[in-house]
């Protein structure tokens, strides 16, 4: 493909870091390698996303590069055997937006083996209304029923960062399946109509985690964790036997100072949450789970920006003010 479209590109010269709207061609290099080329219509925007623009964010390897790390779209060209074309198809958890161009961009040309078909029952829009933040929630909750959150017994759920992409999707989820006893950490007045709308029965600050006990009072079975920092570690002490606890972000810090003592006196797990290196089976699965039984896309809360009106969301990301998700409409050009 030889013509030129629009793409945001992030560009450092080792002491400031700018990202702008551009003009882009497909080229040979390594960034653009693939057998496939995608039309895109939508992307999102993640707390990953907003780090890639950012001076020494610590996502994207080399510049200049087209970040964003989730997009939808059907396939145009393919030399891969078992690629169709005009398959509507999702980019979510590869190398895209971080060493290889990403879906801030009206085309991506990656190998066929990174991307997962569209369910039947879900569009390209609300695919990105999902985007890795659904992914990583569907991931997070499967982790848990399969570490013993059972239904029947009403266990007591913690979700942190709750109005967050993961949080609030997350929650919706739980909500979906019955489940009833859910505790959503929030930081802000204004949130606690969003958390209790999507399945909340109560909100938690905080202070309510504070304490310097190695082990505190058992609150809760299960954690669905998506800040990580001292919230996780704190979290954590107030685990009951066996539960379990997940843990998919960062945004509080990236230090799980603890001890291991609620690991080896209450018989807690740990469970990372890894999207990226999922099994590309395992991601349809999960995929397939938020197009059917587990399909909350109707629920959430959300709001759609332009390739060139990105700087809004960038910032708000950035205070901790976003809420939500934030889908980017590539097709207005």
């Amino acid at each position: 493909m030889k013509e030129t479209f629009k793409a945001v590109v992030v560009r450092s010269d080792g002491d400031e870091t700018s990202y702008a709207l551009e003009d882009y061609q497909l080229g040979d290099q390594p960034v653009d390698e693939g057998d496939t080329i995608v039309k895109l219509a939508y992307s999102s925007m993640n707390y990953k996303d907003m780090l890639a623009t950012q001076h020494q964010g610590g996502v994207i390897r080399s510049y200049p590069l087209i970040p964003g790390i989730d997009a939808s779209g059907k396939i145009i060209e393919t030399s891969h055997p078992e690629a169709k074309i005009g398959e509507k198809v999702i980019n979510t958890c590869s190398a895209a937006g971080v060493t290889h161009n990403g879906g801030y961009s009206q085309y991506l040309k990656v190998p066929y083996e990174w991307l997962v078909s569209l369910p039947e029952g879900l569009s390209e829009k609300e695919a990105m209304i999902y985007g890795t933040a659904g992914l990583t929630a569907a991931y997070s909750v499967d982790s848990l029923l399969k570490h013993g959150m059972d239904l029947d017994q009403q266990p007591e759920i913690l979700v942190t960062g709750a109005s967050g992409g993961v949080g609030s999707i997350a929650l919706a989820i739980l909500n979906k399946l019955g489940f009833k006893n859910i505790s959503a950490l929030i930081r802000k007045d204004y949130q606690e109509a969003l958390v209790k709308r999507l399945g909340a029965d109560q909100v938690i600050w905080p202070e309510d985690l504070e304490g310097d006990k190695p082990l505190n009072k058992r609150r809760f079975d299960f954690v669905l964790d998506t800040v990580g920092g001292q919230v996780a570690a704190q979290a954590m002490t107030f685990i009951s036997e066996w539960g379990s606890m997940t843990l998919c972000g960062n945004a509080g810090g990236s230090k799980l100072e603890t001890t291991v003592l609620p690991l080896i006196l209450r018989g807690v797990n740990l469970l990372g949450i890894n999207s990226t290196e999922l099994d590309i089976n395992y991601r349809q699965e999960l995929w397939n789970k938020l197009a059917t039984d587990w399909k909350v896309v109707d629920r959430l809360s959300y709001d759609s920006v332009g390739l060139d009106q990105i700087e809004e969301t960038v910032e708000a990301l950035k205070a901790g003010k976003h809420m939500g998700r934030t889908i980017i409409d590539l097709q207005n050009f």
